[in-house]
This record gives structure tokens, C-alpha cells and sequence, in this order.
């Protein structure tokens, strides 16, 4: 990847639409974008056509006599107003997908190169349009599936980490500031902090960046969602609550026991939390073939889950195997809230047997929609925080921003336990750098080619 090459890519999806917009950015962006398009005023785009919608011909570059493709709108954004930072050129065609390969075609044929995937917002990166965070963030809001996720993802574009995370950063620096002075003048009060200062600041910042790393708590089951696993006796509405958590019939439900024998996955949204759901074959002693590789398939799929939503017949009554459930599930590492289905039913004698083991228990019916914003509430309350707001805190929304805050506070103890036990100061010195380090990876200030190249690989091709 050049980063000082002219690159051009489709900004828009695949397939038919109106209009499509072809992007180009860098140096020589204006005088490719010159080459392909011809503005009905008869006079070529200019510097001077910065943030001006021009309508015109676009030609293609490919042909001899440049023939006209389409026509079309370009737009020129002069650096540093722009995306990227770098001058841009975004040309509307009409949107089908043989125009718009066409003049991507001649816009590749007048000087620039095919983007890779994230290059634009790389560059945007690159040229301090946006920071690392705000990068990340954006990547989010091309990638949500649902409301919160949209709101998780715009109060990371507004910068709220970066503006967190850089007071926290600013404080440590007049920290060290004031620690060299110590170190460097002992004999001079050139320190802007005294010792106590120097201490209670260590602990405010400690404090701040543990409740900034308690947030990824609601972030990540919001953005990344909790792996959940429905299981349960056959013919207990587990393929039903699996419906009506999807919003659809994506799984057959029939009278027949046994008609789920593989695991089902659908992502789904419940309350605030993102739901990567899986349905599973009944768990029972059968010498079917099929339906026990299902079986051992859904007990995999239980070992590895975060939350696991156990169904249960509420107008049946217990049987041996039922027992044999609620004492699995009593083993489980996950989380487990436990639903009695078939409210709409009358009720039976396993309402009793499924309190005595989780008094908790929920009362749903997957057919009608009771009980499940009470499940709602549960999930929420169990993978989330209450006070924290989606559309105005500061939330860490990924592993890389959680691993960096978590390195920068046992930095900063490291810090407090020097400072309690007496040790001189150019000794805890190293810590308060080493926690300056990790916060700055938050918005990019220090972090490696390898981890940048990662992050854009996940965005398309045109963004």
C-alpha cells in the first residue's frame, strides 16, 4: 500500500440503486477526476470548484475518442477539507452495476489506483482527521445490526473516549512534568505538585480509568453480544422462544419431538444487549444417530455460552429427565436464567419442581409474548450497567480499548505501591510512562503498523 498514490474506489453497495459514488483521493486526485469528467459549462474542474456540485459527462478514458459513459455530479473537496485530508473527488453515476464498473474503469484508466479495503479511512487516520477511536467507531456504525448499536457507535464518532482518555493522559503528563523536576532539580522548587498532589492525583486517574474499563461491561454486550444457547427437553417451545427472540420463523416448529437436530444461530437484539443466538436439538437419552450427534453438538454449544436460556414445558409434568436437567444446569459456568414456557396453558406440577431448584425462574409463553420483557430486564441486569448511557458516556466498545485501559491501570497501582512503600521517584517513573503508553493507544498516538493494518482490514472496500 503507497499512501501517496491517487486511489479511486465504488463508495456505494453492490448492485442497483439510483446513484452510485465513485471516490477519489489524494495529489492528484482533481487532475484524474479532470480526465473523466467534462462539466456541461464547457470549462474543466478546478481548484476553484471546491465544495461545488458540478453537473456534467463522464467520459470513458479507456475508449479512444473518450466517449461519454453517463452522466453525472462531481464533487471537489480541496485539502485539508476533506475525508481524508488529502484532496477528493467524489463523482454520482446512476446506479447500476455495469455503469458504475464502467467508470470506476476509466476513472482507474486516468491515474489512479483501486483502494483497499479501509484505505480512505486510513488515510483519514493518517492525516489526523480522525483518531484511532473515532476510526473504530466508524468501522461500528457501518457494521450495526441494531438501534444501540448505532448509539454506541455515535458516541464514539463524537469523540467522547478520545476526550476522556486525553484528560487522563494530560494529567499524567503534568505528573511526570512535576516528577522530573524532583528528579532533575532537587535542591530547586521547580515541581508543580507536591508529593501529596502527586499521590492523589495517581489515584484519581487509577479510579477514573477503572470505571473507563468497567464500561466495556455494556459496550461488548452491545457491539460484540453474549454468546446465548437455548436448551431444553424436546417440545418444550425452545424453537418457539427462538422465534419470537428473532422476530420470525426461522426455526420449524412442529409437534413432533425431535425436529431440531443441528444448532441454529441467528444475532438478535433483547433490551440493550445483542443476543448471538443459538438453538439447540432437545437434550433426552435417544439411540437415534442423528438426533445424538445433535445432542452432543447442543452440550458443546452449552459449555462454551455466556448465557443460557433454559426452557422448560410449564403444563407438563417433571419426569426423571427434567430432574436430570436442572442438575446440569446448576453445574454451569454461564449464566442461566431458566424460562417455564406455555403460560397460555394450564399449568402442571413442573412450575413447582423448576422453583425449587431456581426460584428466579421466569414465567413466559413463547406464542403470546408474555414474560419476555421480563427476560429483557433480566438480560439487561445481568450483562449491562444501568447508569450508563449509550448516547452520551464515554463506553469502551472493543477488546483492543479495554486491554489498553487495563494495562494503564496496573501501571498506575504499580505507581501507588511505590509511592506507599517509600521508593524514590525516578524508580515509579517508568510506570507513570508505561500508563501514559497503554492510554495512548486509545487514539492511535502509539500503536503498531500491525494493529493499525488490522483494524482498516475490517472495513469495505470504498470507505
Amino acid at each position: 500500500m503507497k499512501l501517496t498514490d491517487t486511489i479511486a474506489a465504488v463508495s456505494t453497495p453492490r448492485g442497483k440503486g439510483g446513484v452510485a459514488l465513485i471516490r477519489i483521493s489524494g495529489a492528484e486526485a482533481l487532475a484524474v477526476a479532470a480526465r473523466v469528467f467534462s462539466p456541461l459549462r464547457g470549462t474543466p474542474l478546478t481548484r476553484d470548484d471546491h465544495a461545488k456540485a458540478v453537473y456534467g459527462s463522464i467520459l470513458d478514458t479507456a475508449a479512444p475518442k473518450r466517449e461519454p459513459l453517463d452522466d453525472g455530479i462531481a464533487t471537489v473537496f480541496l485539502s485539508p477539507r476533506s475525508f481524508t485530508g488529502e484532496d477528493t473527488v467524489e463523482i454520482s453515476c446512476h446506479g447500476g452495476v455495469l455503469i458504475t464498473e464502467r467508470v470506476l474503469a476509466s476513472v482507474l484508466c486516468a491515474g489512479a489506483r483501486h483502494a483497499e479495503a479501509g484505505e480512505f479511512t486510513r488515510r483519514a487516520f493518517l492525516g489526523g482527521k480522525l483518531d484511532l477511536s473515532e476510526a473504530t467507531a466508524l468501522g461500528d456504525l457501518l457494521e450495526a445490526q441494531n438501534d444501540n448499536q448505532l448509539k454506541l457507535a455515535r458516541s464514539g464518532m463524537k469523540g467522547l473516549l478520545t476526550d476522556r482518555s486525553s484528560l487522563l493522559y494530560a494529567r499524567l503528563r503534568s505528573l511526570l512534568a512535576s516528577l522530573y523536576a524532583k528528579i532533575d532539580f532537587p535542591d530547586e522548587d521547580l515541581a508543580e505538585m507536591t508529593p501529596e498532589q502527586m499521590r492523589r492525583t495517581v489515584s484519581e486517574v487509577l479510579c477514573d480509568t477503572q470505571a473507563l474499563a468497567a464500561t466495556y461491561r455494556t459496550g461488548r454486550a452491545v457491539n460484540e453480544g453474549i454468546k446465548t444457547v437455548i436448551c431444553g427437553r424436546p417440545n418444550v417451545g425452545k424453537s418457539s422462544v427462538y422465534n419470537r427472540l428473532a422476530g420470525y420463523d426461522a426455526a420449524i416448529v412442529t409437534d413432533i419431538e425431535g425436529t431440531t437436530r443441528d444448532v441454529l444461530k441467528e444475532t438478535v437484539s433483547l433490551g440493550r444487549v445483542t443476543l448471538c443466538l443459538c438453538d439447540t436439538a432437545g437434550l433426552r437419552r435417544t439411540a437415534d444417530t442423528v438426533e445424538s450427534i445433535g445432542i452432543a453438538r447442543a452440550r458443546a454449544e452449552m459449555a462454551a455460552a455466556e448465557l443460557i436460556l433454559a426452557v422448560f414445558d410449564g403444563s407438563a409434568e417433571p419426569t426423571d429427565e427434567d430432574n436430570e436437567t436442572l442438575h446440569m444446569l446448576s453445574l454451569q459456568d454461564a449464566a442461566v436464567v431458566v424460562l417455564i414456557n406455555k403460560a397460555d396453558k394450564a399449568e402442571g406440577g413442573m412450575p413447582a419442581l423448576v422453583r425449587s431448584h431456581f426460584p428466579d425462574a421466569l414465567t413466559v409463553s413463547a406464542k403470546s409474548g408474555e414474560g419476555f420483557e421480563a427476560l429483557s430486564e433480566r438480560v439487561d441486569a445481568l450483562f449491562t450497567d444501568p447508569s450508563v448511557s449509550l448516547g452520551t458516556d464515554p463506553i469502551v466498545a472493543n477488546a483492543r480499548q479495554y486491554a489498553a485501559l487495563v494495562r494503564t491501570a496496573e501501571a498506575l497501582t504499580q505507581v501507588l505501591d511505590a509511592m506507599d512503600n517509600g521508593l524514590s521517584q525516578d524508580l515509579y517513573c517508568v510506570d507513570v510512562e508505561l500508563a501514559m503508553s497503554a492510554l495512548s493507544e486509545l487514539e492511535g498516538r502509539q500503536i503498531g503498523e500491525e494493529i493499525v493494518s488490522e483494524i482498516f482490514s475490517k472495513f469495505c472496500v470504498g470507505k
